[in-house]
């Protein structure tokens, strides 16, 4: 697939958001050491029976990537993760004074979660999670932590890596993990955020040219990194308007299998974890029926079948993975929408807060 015209070479707005991620990340941290997220430490000392996870759209992909982490870490009490909207209208019953809510809204305005605020007893606990101080979720919490990631107007990018950032802040800090064990790491995963575009962009071309034109892609994860898999079928959905499609890694192994075919094409992030060997023989077994695979990962597997392309990034913290593995996707969708001579990210059916149900 050629670029169209010079528009390659555009900086539009999409492309300067995805550029401002190593800004906001390095805000996230600061403000993580600072004394004002230490007010999470208070909630280690409370007794709750569940903490229950919530959010819509990419906030709910971070809920779910939370709840994963504290159950992976066995903290002391259950963490579920369940989408705003059915929280609201069939699970409200969970939530009861024993409760740590946490819900997360980058805008603080999120129809649900502001009618779920109302709904929830006086005495539920609420942490909020979201990137405006002065949001009704901010100012309906008892206690908030901001995302930091400054003002985005396109299809969540830098917000969204700042989510997980703070997701996974939190997790280590419920946990009573010492930032000794594991600030570095993240201090590595942010320098990631810092490349040249011009050099990376051959990279993606190739990506591209290797998928060609999509009328349909599915992506398929496991664990943590399923939160990024959602959030790249997310902006192919908003940004270039592409039937993105995330799956489990175990659910497509029970029956969408049988959509392998020659012209199938996909993405699998293959983190080494605790579900490696499950990601690579789904890669191969993909590729074994004919269909296509950017396999995504942190190991220097190889594979010399032209059905499969390998992006390797290199961090090996599994969760921190989910987090840099997010960055050739964003760069993809702007470079095919630029070959396409379009700009990715605008919406044209919606916006970037949605404020009815």
């Amino acid at each position: 697939m050629e670029p169209k015209n010079d528009t390659n070479k555009i900086m539009n707005k999409f492309l300067s958001e995805i550029l401002e991620q190593k800004k906001a990340l390095k805000n996230t941290l600061s403000y993580f050491m600072s004394d004002e997220f230490n007010s999470v430490s208070k909630l280690k000392n409370k007794k709750f029976r569940h903490l229950i996870f919530t959010g819509m759209g990419s906030s709910n992909f971070s809920s779910q990537y939370s709840a994963t982490l504290l159950n992976d870490l066995a903290y002391k009490v259950p963490s579920y993760s369940i989408n705003t909207s059915e929280l609201l209208h069939y699970q409200l019953n969970l939530i009861t004074p024993d409760t740590l809510l946490i819900c997360t809204s980058q805008s603080g305005e999120s129809y649900e979660i502001k009618e779920i605020l109302k709904k929830i007893n006086k005495n539920t606990e609420c942490l909020g999670i979201t990137n405006e101080a002065n949001s009704s979720l901010a100012h309906h919490s008892d206690t908030t932590l901001l995302i930091k990631a400054g003002k985005e107007e396109m299809t969540s990018t830098k917000t969204f890596v700042s989510s997980l950032l703070v997701s996974y802040l939190l997790g280590k800090s419920l946990t009573g993990m010492h930032p000794d064990k594991w600030i570095e790491d993240i201090k590595n995963v942010i320098n990631i955020f810092e490349f040249e575009h011009k050099t990376y962009l051959p990279k993606i071309q190739q990506m591209i040219d290797f998928l060609g034109d999509l009328p349909a892609l599915v992506m398929i994860a496991r664990g943590p990194a399923q939160a990024t898999a959602q959030q790249t079928a997310l902006m192919f959905k908003e940004g270039i308007k592409i039937a993105g499609f995330s799956m489990s890694g175990g659910e497509f192994r029970h029956g969408p299998m049988e959509m392998v075919q020659k012209g199938f094409k996909s993405i699998i992030w293959a983190p080494t974890g605790k579900t490696y060997r499950q990601n690579i023989k789904m890669a191969e077994d993909i590729i074994r029926f004919d269909g296509k695979v950017l396999l995504i990962t942190n190991s220097d597997y190889q594979n010399d079948n032209p059905n499969i392309m390998i992006e390797k990034i290199p961090v090996t913290d599994e969760y921190l993975f989910a987090i840099a593995s997010i960055l050739p996707m964003q760069l993809f969708v702007d470079q095919y929408a630029k070959n396409k001579g379009f700009e990715a990210g605008n919406f044209s059916r919606g916006a970037k807060i949605t404020s009815i149900e």
